[in-house]
């Protein structure tokens, strides 16, 4: 399945390029992330974790990197950016303005250090016991 060149091919043709060039900077970042499906969203998924999708809503492009603290963070260092405006979990830009290339930059990379320490956490299942025929 290819979830989010699914959801590109079905936007006008400006959307999905900016829509498109924020995935293409996540993937050139992550070449290991997968296309699938987190929250009803086409998204990159690393690991087995949602690691970001980017959606046109009515009136703005919404930046979604499944992390309200991965949000938090990368709003306190990133300087000014022109019409941006973010919520738990989420940024939110103007339609027709291009995605900056640092914002995405900066959420991807904090979203997968996150997924990494958590993966890392996870308990490793037991190797089972090999069974002895009688």
């Amino acid at each position: 399945m290819a979830e989010i060149d699914d959801y590109l091919a079905g936007l006008d043709e400006a959307d999905a390029t900016i829509i498109g060039d924020a995935y293409a900077t996540a993937r050139a970042l992550l070449p290991g992330a997968e296309q699938g499906i987190s929250y009803g969203m086409p998204a990159l998924v690393l690991e087995g974790r949602a690691l970001l999708s980017v959606m046109r809503a009515k009136g703005h492009f919404g930046v979604y990197p499944y992390s309200a603290a991965v949000v938090a963070k990368v709003i306190e260092t990133l300087g000014p950016v022109d019409g941006l405006t973010s919520a738990k979990g989420t940024l939110r830009l103007p339609l027709g303005t291009s995605i900056p290339e640092n914002v995405v930059r900066q959420l991807v990379l904090a979203r997968a250090d996150e997924i990494r320490e958590a993966n890392a956490k996870k308990p490793k299942p037991r190797p089972r016991a090999a069974k002895q025929a009688d």
